[in-house]
């Protein structure tokens, strides 16, 4: 009895320690970085979202919750000298002078971004260039600057900038790699889940009954492993195939949806998977709920590429390892998740009932409602 007192007790602590996620819109903090190479000059422009500047330099003057564009302009100097303080280019070896211009407002997926023009210049034209990418480093330790870098023969070079990594470094007499291509978009779709925390709980609604049977006495351990082990295949199955297909079709222009109501439906998808737990309305094809609303997550996965605007043959590669990235970290969770799974299910079965599957669906659904009026609403509740 004690020992399973103190079971329950490490189990209420860590489901209580989901309430500490952060209640954050789904797109991660990112910054566009374009630029193309002239001779031994750069021009191209740097898109910052008013909302990370709103972090490090505190537009919003009289505090209302809204960036006016007069705030906006009285502080471009200083969001000029801050963005270029943290940008540094060098042209094999030398630095090159980087220069900002009269600043202009865009709309992009996820809110308005201020739009810096930039002209870089450099001592000869360069065969090698490195950039030194430090924005946010400071205070978003999930930021990332996705760069599209055109050479002199127009072939185009994606990467996406770590404020905490060392400086990227590109040969400009050669096309861009392929396998490094794949590998850096893999990086980050594997990154891409793990502070995807809506993607994980949703994931996690799922893979918890999957070890367990609903019938006319409840919830009951399964009695084969295999079971359990067929149904998260056909449910992870199910929603890789899903989100990969509007994945694709969103990062490839073919559908488009605003980002406020894909992040705030993936908030829903969230909700009713929790409940579905709670109160099974769909229980021997939860592959279907997985695939269902894997339509909307693939929306959410496309919108850290969707803005990049890589020339198709790149795009594909990114798009291909983005998605095995994304693939790779999913099944990183149900390793992690499984094996323990099954030992407690088959174990403790009432301890798993009441506390993993039902206090754990619980919490998960209320943080998801908190993340749905967020998101549908456009309020800050945590």
């Amino acid at each position: 009895m004690r020992r399973s007192g103190l079971l329950r007790q490490a189990l209420l602590a860590l489901l209580a320690g989901l309430l500490a996620a952060p209640a954050q819109a789904h797109k991660a903090s990112d910054s566009q970085l374009s630029l193309q190479v002239q001779g031994a000059n750069l021009s191209g422009h740097w898109d910052i979202a008013l909302l990370d500047l709103e972090l490090a330099l505190g537009l919003d003057a009289n505090g209302d919750g809204a960036i006016t564009w007069g705030e906006l302009r009285a502080r471009h100097a200083a969001i000029a000298a801050h963005a270029l303080a943290r940008l540094a280019v060098q042209a094999d070896g030398q630095p090159c002078s980087v220069q900002a211009g009269a600043q202009q407002v865009d709309e992009h997926s996820d809110g308005a971004y201020t739009v810096l023009p930039l002209t870089v210049q450099c001592p000869r034209p360069p065969q090698n260039l490195s950039i030194g990418y430090r924005l946010l480093a400071e205070l978003d330790a999930q930021h990332r600057g996705l760069l599209r870098l055109a050479d002199a023969r127009g072939r185009v070079h994606g990467a996406v900038l770590v404020p905490t990594e060392p400086p990227r470094h590109f040969a400009l007499a050669s096309a861009p790699g392929a396998w490094a291509t794949l590998g850096d978009y893999f990086v980050q779709g594997v990154w891409h889940i793990a502070i995807g925390f809506d993607h994980i709980l949703f994931l996690l609604c799922l893979l918890l009954p999957a070890v367990l049977r609903h019938g006319p006495q409840g919830w009951q351990p399964l009695a084969r492993q295999r079971d359990a082990a067929w149904e998260v295949l056909r449910v992870v199955t199910a929603f890789t195939v899903a989100h990969s297909i509007t994945l694709a079709a969103a990062t490839l222009g073919w559908l488009a949806l605003p980002s406020r109501w894909v992040e705030a439906a993936i908030a829903a998808s969230v909700v009713l998977a929790a409940l579905n737990n709670l109160r099974p309305l769909v229980d021997t094809r939860r592959w279907a709920l997985g695939f269902g609303f894997g339509l909307v997550h693939g929306f959410g996965f496309a919108s850290v590429l969707a803005d990049l605007g890589l020339p198709q043959g790149a795009l594909a590669l990114a798009l291909l390892g983005f998605n095995l990235g994304v693939e790779g970290g999913q099944l990183a969770l149900v390793a992690a998740v499984l094996p323990p799974a099954l030992w407690l299910a088959r174990r403790h079965p009432a301890v798993y009932r009441r506390w993993v599957l039902g206090a754990g669906s619980l919490l998960i659904a209320a943080l998801a409602a908190l993340w749905l009026a967020e998101r549908a609403l456009g309020l800050q509740l945590l």
